[in-house]
């Protein structure tokens, strides 16, 4: 996972408990805007979510944030 996508990820998770509070949960499309503009990118964080994780489509964002804690990530 590029570093942009990672910190977009952990930004958003933090904002989402802000609002709404611990239990709420997120999807990767969370992290996008309603419009397909980076194909790319988009795929990325469904491989990370769906492939690498098996997460379901909805998952707590503390659970996000500490799965993307946790990993060693190459900076691109």
């Amino acid at each position: 996972m590029r570093t942009s996508l990672r910190n977009k990820v952990i930004s958003v998770c933090y904002k989402k408990i802000e609002q709404k509070g611990d239990n709420v949960g997120v999807s990767f499309y969370a992290f996008f805007a309603n419009k397909n503009d980076d194909p790319a990118l988009l795929m990325e964080a469904a491989a990370w979510w769906i492939e690498k994780h098996q997460l379901d489509h909805f998952e707590k964002a503390k659970k996000i944030i500490e799965l993307v804690k946790s990993e060693s990530f190459s900076c691109k």
